[in-house]
C-alpha cells in the first residue's frame, strides 16, 4: 500500500496548493510472436514513473518524473504549481478540491489461476497456433501474438486518498491469410487485438486455442471461393466481435463528455450529441440498454476507481433507448452540471487523466440466435471488423468485416466475402430490433483506443450479444 508514496507527497507538496495528488504507475509487459510454424520474436519491458497533480486557484497543473529522488519530485511539484498558476489567464472554469475525492481502497484483477506463465510455454503456444492454421497450401501467412501486461497504479493525495490497484491483462491474437490466384482473404481471431481480457493463467486454454486457430484458417480458405457481398438494403445481424466496434465508435466516443464539451474538436472531432440531449435523446430502439460497468471480472477495463480516485460503479448510459447520462468524469460533470461516471483515466504515469471509455457494454436481451436468424427473410450476418471509418461528429460511419453469410427465408445459404455496411449513428440504433440472450454474449476488448493531445492509447472493454438491425445499407468490396 502506498505509505512510502505518502511520505514523498508530504515532502514535495507545495504549501500554496489547494490540493496535491501523487500517482505512481509501474508497468511490466512481455510479448511473443510466431509466424508460419516458427518462433519470430519476443520482447519484454518495464516502466515506472510519477505524476504530480496540483490544484491552485481552481486550475490543475501536471508534471511527471521518472525519478523518485527528492530533488526530482520537488522540481515536478514546483513545475505543476507553475503551470496551474499560469493557467489563470486562460481559465474557463474554476475547479474545487471535490473534483478529487479522498478515496481509500485496494483492488486487483480476479485471477482463477495465479501461477505465472513461462516464456517457453507462451512461445510454444504461439508456434502451435500458427501450425494449427496451416491447413492448406493456400494459407500463405499464419501469425500469432501473445502479450501479457501487468500494471500497478498507486495514488495518494493531501485530502486523504490512498489507492492501490493491480491489473493483469492477456492479449491472444492470431490470423490466417489465404490466397488463390488474384484473390486474397484474411481471417483473424475476432479482429486482431480484440481478444484482450483481464485474468490469470486460466485465460490461455491451449486446446481450445488450437481449435479456434484451425477454424479461422478454414474460414479464410472458404472465403476464397465465396461470392462477393451484394449491394442491397436488408437486415443486418452482427456478431459480438463486430458489435464491439459498433459500440466503441458510434456510442462510446460520441458520448465522452469532454468531447461533447469541445475538448477534442481540433484533434479527433466533436459529437453529434449536444449537452441538452442528455436525459431525453432517443438514441436507439427500446431494446437498447448500454451500461458503463468497470465491475465485470474478466473484461479488459475493469477497476475499482479511476485515475483521480473516483469510485467506480455500474451506471446505465442508455436505458430503453433513451440517453440518460454521458461518459463524463468528475471534472466534466462539474463543467456541465450533468451526471457522469468514474472514467477519468490516463495511459501512463506521464499523461494527465482525461474522459475515456472503460467497459461499455450492451446488455443481453431475450432472443435466441436461432430465432433471430429464423425471423429474417433476407439479410446478412457479419463477423470480425476489418476496416472502419467515421466522421468527425461520430455520426456517419462505414465499417467492413472479414466474414459474412447470406440469410434467406430464415436460414444461412451462402458465405460472402468483403462485406461492408454504412449508416448514421443517430438513426442506425433506432433500427435495432433483436438483441440476443446472455448465451450469445461476447466479452472482448481493445488495447489501442487512441484519444487526446498528446495522444493516449488505452485499453477498453466491450461486451455485447448478437444483435440485428433493420434496413441497413450493405455492399461488397467492389462497390
Amino acid at each position: 500500500m502506498p505509505q512510502d508514496l505518502r511520505r514523498i507527497l508530504e515532502a514535495c507538496a507545495p504549501a500554496e496548493a489547494e490540493w496535491v495528488g501523487l500517482r505512481r504507475v509501474r508497468t511490466a509487459g512481455r510479448g511473443w510472436q510466431a509466424k508460419d510454424g516458427k518462433f519470430e520474436s519476443a520482447y519484454d519491458f518495464t516502466d515506472e514513473g510519477y505524476m504530480v497533480e496540483v490544484l491552485f486557484a481552481g486550475q490543475f497543473g501536471y508534471a511527471a518524473t521518472a525519478s523518485p529522488g527528492s530533488a526530482a519530485m520537488k522540481a515536478a511539484a514546483a513545475r505543476a504549481l507553475e503551470l496551474a498558476r499560469s493557467a489563470q489567464a486562460w481559465a474557463s472554469f474554476r475547479f474545487q478540491p471535490a473534483a478529487r475525492p479522498p478515496t481509500v481502497l485496494g483492488w486487483e484483477t480476479r485471477r482463477a489461476l495465479r501461477s505465472s506463465l513461462g516464456g517457453d510455454l507462451l512461445s510454444r503456444h504461439a508456434i502451435r497456433l500458427t501450425e494449427a492454421m496451416r491447413v492448406s497450401e493456400k494459407i500463405v501467412l499464419a501469425s500469432a501474438e501473445l502479450v501479457l501486461r501487468d500494471l500497478v497504479s498507486e495514488l495518494v493525495s493531501t485530502s486523504g486518498a490512498a489507492i492501490e490497484q493491480e491489473t493483469s491483462l492477456l492479449l491472444c491474437g492470431y490470423q490466417a491469410v489465404a490466397r488463390d490466384g488474384s484473390v486474397t482473404q484474411r481471417r483473424s481471431s475476432h479482429g486482431m487485438g480484440s481478444s484482450t481480457n483481464q485474468g490469470g493463467r486460466e485465460l490461455l486454454d491451449l486446446d481450445s486455442g488450437e481449435a479456434g486457430a484451425r477454424a479461422v484458417a478454414l474460414q479464410a480458405i472458404e472465403l476464397l471461393e465465396a461470392e462477393e457481398c451484394p449491394s442491397m438494403r436488408a437486415d443486418l445481424v452482427l456478431a459480438p466481435d463486430q458489435m464491439m466496434l459498433q459500440i466503441h465508435e458510434s456510442v462510446g466516443h460520441p458520448l465522452e463528455l469532454d468531447r461533447i464539451l469541445g475538448d477534442e474538436r481540433n484533434y479527433a472531432g466533436s459529437s453529434f450529441v449536444r449537452l441538452e440531449d442528455i436525459g431525453s435523446l432517443q438514441y436507439g430502439s427500446p431494446l437498447m440498454n448500454v451500461s458503463f460497468d468497470p465491475g465485470v471480472p474478466s473484461e479488459a477495463a475493469s477497476y475499482a476507481a479511476d485515475d483521480i480516485g473516483n469510485p467506480a460503479r455500474k451506471e446505465f448510459i442508455i436505458k430503453d433507448g433513451i440517453l440518460v447520462r454521458a461518459l463524463g468524469s468528475l471534472e466534466s460533470q462539474a463543467r456541465s452540471g450533468l451526471a457522469g461516471v468514474a472514467n477519468q483515466r490516463a495511459q501512463d504515469w506521464f499523461r494527465a487523466p482525461i474522459d475515456r471509455m472503460a467497459n461499455l457494454n450492451l446488455e443481453a436481451g431475450s432472443d435466441r440466435v436461432g430465432n433471430i436468424i429464423a425471423g429474417i427473410e433476407r439479410g446478412v450476418w457479419m463477423e470480425s471488423n476489418r476496416s472502419w471509418s467515421i466522421d468527425d461528429h461520430r455520426n456517419k460511419f462505414q465499417f467492413g468485416c472479414e466474414y459474412a453469410r447470406l440469410i434467406e427465408d430464415g436460414r444461412f445459404t451462402r458465405t460472402l466475402r468483403n462485406p461492408n455496411y454504412r449508416g448514421i449513428s443517430a438513426t442506425f440504433w433506432k433500427n435495432l430490433f433483436k438483441v440476443g440472450e446472455a448465451s450469445s454474449l461476447g466479452v472482448l476488448g481493445t488495447p489501442n483506443c487512441g484519444k487526446g493531445e498528446p495522444n493516449q492509447v488505452i485499453t477498453v472493454g466491450h461486451a455485447s450479444p448478437v444483435c440485428a438491425f433493420r434496413d441497413v445499407e450493405i455492399f461488397g468490396g467492389g462497390a
